[in-house]
């Protein structure tokens, strides 16, 4: 109860806050009277934003269960990993392999203090603070290094985090940073929020809401998104509507709503080729799913 109350003294309910109203579109409890506001504003802007959420996380389960059962990654570093919510990463990646290991970063203290009490496992998951914008001392953190093991390939997940970081923080240069602090072999997992799925005039008024918000929102479009891959190779399918990511058939399919862009990466080791499942970004002309996605 300590840790709660340190985290939450100070805490401006005023402000929506875009970890809780992430978890309000989820239809969690987290949120204050601010968040759902602004939220079923953004809503009515976006009506398909909240199914879109939801495929956020399966899309993670997609993705972890491909890295643990098909890539053999065993460390999972979740940065951003917001409120908890059901099947996080760690529950996922041990029903494939109990010894597999995941930190969670988040640099919001209250998102931090309910973490460390709903997702830490001991010598399986840790909850960390750590912020994003600085991935120097996120990769030195001490509890992350004592936790995973960098020399070693290790999977990164940056899920709906990415379009909260200005072009003014230099998101490209973080990305490659945590790149260049990774063993080849390791993974870069992303959902990137876009304006290519949804009309302009309502992309620039969401936009303006949350510059009312704890954190402000910066949509890409494919182009931008893909940028964040230089260094990696891309598992098939490549960068697509995060919800034909390999598709299980446990979601609606391609009738799915979807205002995100998802896709996964290898690091490769410098001069060596691709292993023969994995391929470069290739040049599809998406223009067609984009609309529907």
């Amino acid at each position: 109860m300590a840790q709660a109350d340190e985290a939450t003294r100070g805490l401006d309910v005023s402000v929506p806050n875009a970890a809780r109203m992430y978890d309000y579109f989820l239809g969690g409890k987290d949120n204050f009277e601010a968040d759902r506001v602004t939220a079923e504003k953004l809503l009515a802007l976006v009506p398909q934003l909240r199914q879109s959420v939801v495929e956020n996380r399966r899309f993670i389960g997609r993705v972890v269960r491909f890295l643990a059962a098909e890539a053999g990654i065993d460390q999972f570093l979740d940065i951003g990993a917001g409120l908890p919510t059901r099947d996080p990463v760690h529950q996922v990646a041990q029903k494939i392999n109990p010894h597999a290991r995941v930190v969670y970063a988040d640099y919001d203290p209250v998102v931090v203090t309910h973490g460390r009490a709903l997702l830490t496992v001991p010598d399986r998951s840790v909850m960390v603070r750590a912020d994003l914008r600085r991935p120097g001392e996120l990769l030195t953190h001490p509890e992350m290094r004592g936790f995973l093991d960098l020399s070693r390939p290790v999977a990164v997940m940056l899920i709906a985090v990415l379009h909260f970081v200005p072009d003014s923080d230099d998101p490209y240069g973080i990305v490659a940073a945590l790149r260049d602090g990774l063993a080849p072999g390791s993974y870069l997992a992303m959902v990137h929020l876009s304006g290519d799925f949804v009309e302009q005039d309502a992309a620039a008024e969401a936009v303006s809401i949350y510059e009312h918000a704890s954190a402000r929102l910066r949509p890409r479009s494919r182009a931008e998104v893909l940028r964040f891959f230089d260094g990696f190779e891309l598992v098939p399918p490549g960068l697509v509507p995060k919800h034909e990511w390999r598709p299980d058939g446990s979601g609606p399919g391609h009738r799915t709503s979807n205002v995100s862009w998802g896709a996964v990466g290898r690091k490769n080791a410098p001069g060596r080729l691709p292993r023969s499942a994995l391929r470069r970004a290739d040049s599809t002309d998406v223009s067609l799913r984009i609309r529907s996605g």
